[in-house]
Order: C-alpha cells, then sequence, then structure tokens
C-alpha cells in the first residue's frame, strides 16, 4: 500500500501545476498529429514528404500514441489516481518520457540560440520547410511544456513514492550497494565511448560516416548528437557514482535524477531511431553507414536498459514497503 507524499504542500501544489501544464501543452502536439493524420486520408499532406500516404499514417499514428501516453503520465503524476498504478509500468513510462523529452530542453535552447536549421536529423515526419507556422508552433510548445513539466513533476512525485532513492546522501552507510557486476561495468564502458564518438560527430569528425549522406548533419543535428553524447557520458558518470562503494557526500537525488533521464534518453532515441533505420520509411537515410548505425543504437539501447537496472538495484526505485 502507498503511504503518503513525504514532501510539503507546496512542492505537491508545484507537482499538479507542472502535470497539468505538461499535459495541456502536449494536446498541442497531439492536435498537429492528429490533423495531419486525418487530412492525410483524405489525400492532403503526405504529398509535402518523400513517404507514400501510408507510411505517412502510421508514422504519425505512432507519435500520436506516444504522445497520448505522455499526456495520461502527466497527468498521473498531476492527479491523486497517478499513486494507484503499479510502480513498474509508471517507472517505465517516466523513464522513457524522460529520456526522450528532457534532453531536448538544452537543445531546444541551444539551437533558438544559434538558429539552427533543419528537421535535426530526428527522424520526424514533419513537414521541413512545407510546415505551417503554427504547427511549428504547437509542435515546439508541446515538446517544450512536455519536457519542462517532467522536469518538475517527475522527481517531486518519484520522492514522494520512493523516498529511499532521493533522501540523504550517497555516504549514508545503507547505501553502499554490492559490487557492479561485469555487463553493468560493460554498459557504463559502451556508454563513454558511444559519448565520445556522438562528441566527436557533433564536432566535425567524419569516423563511420557516410559520405554520401554527412549533409545531413547540419546545425540542429549536430546540436542533438552533442546532446546525446554529454547524455551518454553523464549516464556512466552518475551509475558510477550510485554504484561504487566508496563513501562521498553527494546528495543522492542529484545522481540518481541524471542517471534516470539519460539511461532513458539512451533507450528511447535509439529505440526510436532502430525503428527508423530499419524500417527506411521514404528516402530516409542515416549519416553513418547503415550498418554502423544499427550497431551503434543496438548497443546504445542494452546500455540503456542495463545502466536502468543497475540504478533500480542500487537505490531501490521500486515498489515502496508497505
Amino acid at each position: 500500500m502507498v503511504g503518503e507524499p513525504v514532501v510539503g504542500a507546496r512542492w505537491s501544489a508545484a507537482r499538479r501545476f507542472a502535470g497539468y501544464g505538461a499535459a495541456s501543452t502536449l494536446s498541442l502536439y497531439l492536435l498537429v498529429k492528429v490533423i495531419w493524420v486525418v487530412a492525410a486520408l483524405f489525400g492532403h499532406g503526405a504529398g509535402e514528404t518523400d513517404l507514400g500516404t501510408g507510411e505517412w499514417v502510421i508514422l504519425n499514428l505512432a507519435t500520436v500514441g506516444m504522445a497520448v501516453v505522455g499526456i495520461v503520465l502527466a497527468l498521473a503524476l498531476a492527479q491523486p489516481w497517478g499513486r494507484r498504478i503499479p510502480a513498474a509500468p509508471l517507472v517505465f513510462a517516466a523513464w522513457v518520457g524522460a529520456g526522450f523529452l528532457i534532453p531536448l530542453i538544452p537543445f531546444m535552447l541551444l539551437s533558438a540560440i544559434l538558429g539552427g536549421s533543419g528537421n535535426g536529423g530526428t527522424g520526424g515526419t514533419g513537414g521541413g520547410d512545407t510546415m505551417p507556422a503554427w504547427e511549428r508552433i504547437f509542435i515546439s510548445i508541446g515538446f517544450a511544456g512536455m519536457a519542462v513539466g517532467l522536469v518538475i513533476a517527475l522527481p517531486i512525485s518519484m520522492r514522494e513514492r520512493f523516498p529511499y532513492a532521493f533522501l540523504g546522501r550517497l555516504g549514508d552507510s545503507r547505501s553502499r550497494p554490492p559490487r557492479n557486476p561485469p555487463a553493468v561495468r560493460t554498459a557504463m564502458a559502451v556508454s563513454c565511448a558511444l559519448g565520445v564518438l556522438w562528441l566527436s560527430w557533433a564536432f566535425g569528425a567524419t569516423f563511420a560516416l557516410d559520405p554520401a549522406h554527412r549533409d545531413l548533419l547540419d546545425r540542429n543535428a549536430r546540436l542533438l548528437l552533442a546532446d546525446w553524447g554529454a547524455g551518454a557520458l553523464a549516464a556512466a558518470w552518475s551509475v558510477h557514482l550510485i554504484t561504487r562503494r566508496r563513501a562521498t557526500r553527494l546528495l543522492r537525488w542529484i545522481p540518481t535524477a541524471v542517471a534516470f533521464a539519460t539511461s532513458g534518453s539512451l533507450f528511447a532515441w535509439n529505440s526510436w531511431k532502430l525503428t527508423m533505420a530499419v524500417l527506411s520509411p521514404g528516402d530516409y537515410a542515416t549519416a553513418e553507414y547503415p550498418v554502423v548505425a544499427v550497431v551503434e543504437y543496438v548497443l546504445a539501447i542494452g546500455g540503456g536498459v542495463t545502466l536502468k537496472a543497475a540504478l533500480l538495484r542500487a537505490q531501490r526505485l521500486g515498489p515502496p514497503t508497505p
């Protein structure tokens, strides 16, 4: 049985406000996607891209489903019934949602400052430069609002439900985890290697890139690569801090929150990119050689899952004690 919240009334009010705000703003993104699907079914919209009508509808229906899950998650963080959802599906949905959206916050800020161009190589299903301004605004508000809402509401909700994972410092005697198995050490090494690779591409390296598609790495794509690269390094760093046996006075919630979001990013974004690489809708292509891309995405997905498992084991981010 879930216990009573262990945060103050102001924090709970902030969680509710952020949750409702996230659901409201993501509804704008959902509205655009539904309009695209309906328009395509009536013979409009898909012609603005290199996708066939069927591919356009399927891909956008997938993002409609993801948006609906995101809205339900935001409402679950805001409303009391969310505390009655079993821990496993709630944590998984929050992990994937945080992984998709929280890393977009620095990307969106830097992209706005630098004036990035293109779709950023995210495998999106938008209409590119033909997208009306209101659609672009709604999509941006949807992403930004949901990301900021998760940043505020998710830690408070997790703090209420799983206080052990967020209270105290890593130097507390209770926080000494067992030694990392080889799989976790391997995942940390893989995460570091991918982080270095993505950062090198972001800053102009061409190793393992297909010369025929290097032009896909526009400014936004490089910003995303830098974002993902920094996140991969942060995932390994934070899990290392949480799982090492040496005492430290670092507040427990800092590496926990970082590990949760960045391991989720490894899983979520690379699962999406792997799906796009395998299905290859329209003339979709990756900047990497196809074999390199598939291996890269599979390693990142496995690394994200393994690092999350290490976090759950070390921090007991699971069902609370009755």
